[in-house]
């Protein structure tokens, strides 16, 4: 298994960089086992979202990732604040979420079709891929 980020997503959550705080919150968010599974619109197929809690220095924080079912692998999607619209409330049931999850669809579609992925290691230097993830 492996925790993946393109790169618009990581610009939109993140910024330029990912902290070594939080990738340690995602790596340790990412475990299938302790996710909660949700309901979502227009997922690719063979593929679910999960979500998760981390707590992290600067407060509480939820974790929405893309699983790959056969592949076993993860892509983050959301990381909020238990105080943002989103990371209150992560539910199928909210339509400011559900708008949010199709643009970051989007955004991760585009990001693969073009390469611009990264693998969520706690190592000195992300690795880049050759994109061979279709969705």
């Amino acid at each position: 298994m492996a925790l993946f980020i393109t790169e618009r997503i990581r610009e939109r959550e993140f910024g330029r960089e990912i902290s070594v705080a939080d990738k340690e919150s995602l790596l340790e968010g990412a475990r299938v086992s302790l996710g909660t599974s949700i309901a979502g619109h227009g997922l690719p197929k063979g593929t679910c979202l999960l979500k998760a809690y981390a707590t992290t220095k600067q407060g509480p924080r939820r974790i929405l990732y893309l699983f790959l079912v056969q592949e076993k692998d993860l892509f983050v999607l959301f990381y909020r604040t238990k105080q943002d619209e989103l990371g209150a409330n992560m539910s199928p049931n909210n339509p400011d979420f559900n708008h949010a999850l199709s643009k970051h669809l989007d955004l991760l579609r585009d990001d693969l079709a073009a390469g611009r992925i990264e693998e969520i290691t706690l190592e000195a230097d992300a690795h880049r891929f050759d994109c061979h993830f279709s969705l």
